[in-house]
């Protein structure tokens, strides 16, 4: 089977819940980057070495061009009832085609890690792992983060915003005390926190990122604007009547543009 472009994952058992949440996005226009879903079945091929595999990956390099970011969309990742959120891989600033199938197999292996292979367990889950690619173009973030529209805290009808300079990455794996934001359903703000960002996750010129240390002004300075706030309550608004239901979104702002990085229904 070959790779589609985002907008046109569809199938579940095919490419995953990541890339088919994903090709809605760019469906109902909402700002995603643009990027090719790998099905299951060529990344399974390319995990095997199987030249006319590696061959089509390696090509999607020149289609997309520049920075690339590789991730999981694993069957049954970023569904209703299971996240998968951090068990498996993402490789940053991909910039050049073999890195790309070498990215890819890292991600296909990294679907049967001892932790991700344990967390289907928990769930019940049975069956070997079927692990789909997302190849997008990377977001140069200036700031990044995620919302949730329920806080996940303690169940409030609240947006709440987690935010740091530089990658999301340094949040989702906990690198930093994140700022924090909380808008009521209306688009009130009700808090703004400043955490301890003390370092960011940046590309690096040659490819992959490096943790760069922040200077203490910098680490306790809020990172996004009342009007990036609103920016981010007006995505979660059109992110619920797209979806339907509770949402977790992942986001970058670079050049003083929004993008919706990944999309999930929230879970416990």
């Amino acid at each position: 089977m070959q790779p589609v472009t985002l907008a046109e994952a569809l199938e579940l058992a095919a490419f995953g819940g990541k890339a088919v949440q994903l090709g809605a996005a760019l469906r109902a226009g909402l700002p995603s980057p643009p990027g090719f879903a790998l099905p299951v079945s060529l990344v399974d091929a390319v995990a095997a070495g199987d030249p006319p595999a590696r061959a089509t990956v390696a090509a999607l390099y020149a289609q997309l061009g520049g920075a690339l970011a590789v991730r999981s969309s694993a069957v049954g990742e970023d569904s209703a009832d299971a996240s998968f959120a951090g068990q498996h891989l993402t490789v940053l600033n991909v910039r050049d085609a073999g890195a790309v199938v070498d990215a890819v197999v890292r991600v296909w292996e990294s679907g049967r890690s001892a932790s991700a292979l344990a967390y289907r367990k928990k769930l019940g889950i049975a069956g070997e792992p079927q692990v789909a690619v997302v190849v997008q173009r990377l977001i140069d973030a200036e700031c990044a983060g995620v919302l949730f529209t329920r806080n996940p805290i303690n169940g409030a009808d609240e947006r709440l915003i987690e935010a740091t300079w530089g990658l999301g990455e340094a949040v989702v794996a906990g690198l930093v005390t994140p700022d924090q934001f909380r808008i009521s359903r209306t688009g009130a703000i009700l808090a703004r926190t400043a955490g301890h960002k003390d370092l960011a996750i940046l590309p690096q010129p040659d490819g992959g990122t490096a943790e760069v240390e922040l200077d203490s002004a910098r680490a306790a300075q809020l990172c996004l604007t009342d009007a990036q706030l609103a920016d981010l309550h007006a995505l979660a608004t059109r992110c619920e009547q797209v979806y339907g239901g509770t949402q977790d979104l992942e986001w970058a702002f670079a050049a003083g543009r929004l993008y919706l990085l990944q999309r999930r229904a929230l879970t416990r």
